[in-house]
């Protein structure tokens, strides 16, 4: 069917993965495909949707990007209409005290970890002619923006993130392929946790 719509989110086993999972499933000729660790998390975002949702177990940290090429190509499916990059990590901790392990995790799971992923599934993306990547960010990670005490390892890499999606939609342009990065802002109380006193 040519109006046929496919997308892929990471992330989605809560917050903004697993809400706008189940936003797009609402829409008709919509294949979602949702990615997260939890297996149980995902099957409720299953549930909930009617069964609308293809779920894939994956730890974007620890598994071969080749994994959910596999995946897809098994499940028939060629294009991709969409990726939509949420899933995140977040250490909030004085940056004298960031741990190696903490900091190196940060950057696979925030930069390495999309690139990557795109990197694989790009031929799908092509072949979706107008297909669109998205990035979910951080104002954290927005040149000039308020930064927090804590979050020197995740809001640079999320500025990484950033950086990474001009290039991208400098280079996928020819391809027809939009690339844009959302930067939010934490809720109300996370930022009463991260700043003391109010």
């Amino acid at each position: 069917m040519d109006n046929q719509k496919t997308y892929l989110i990471t992330g989605a086993s809560s917050g903004i993965g697993y809400e706008t999972a189940l936003k797009l499933a609402q829409e008709p000729f919509t294949t979602v495909i949702a990615l997260a660790r939890s297996t149980d998390k995902l099957q409720q975002l299953v549930q909930q949707s009617g069964g609308k949702i293809i779920m894939k177990t994956f730890d974007l940290e620890q598994e071969d990007p080749m994994v959910i090429a596999d995946f897809l190509h098994s499940s028939g499916i060629k294009s991709l209409n969409g990726i939509i990059h949420n899933a995140g990590f977040l250490v909030n901790r004085a940056f004298g005290e960031i741990s190696k392990e903490e900091l190196e995790q940060s950057y696979r799971v925030n930069v390495f970890a999309p690139f990557r992923l795109t990197q694989v599934l790009l031929p799908l993306l092509t072949a979706a002619k107008g297909a669109h990547i998205l990035h979910i960010s951080s104002v954290g990670g927005v040149q000039g923006s308020v930064k927090f005490a804590g979050l020197s390892a995740y809001s640079s890499s999320k500025g990484a993130l950033s950086v990474l999606t001009e290039c991208l939609a400098l280079e996928l342009a020819p391809a027809s392929i939009k690339v844009n990065c959302l930067a939010l802002g934490g809720s109300n109380r996370d930022v009463k946790r991260r700043i003391p006193g109010i």
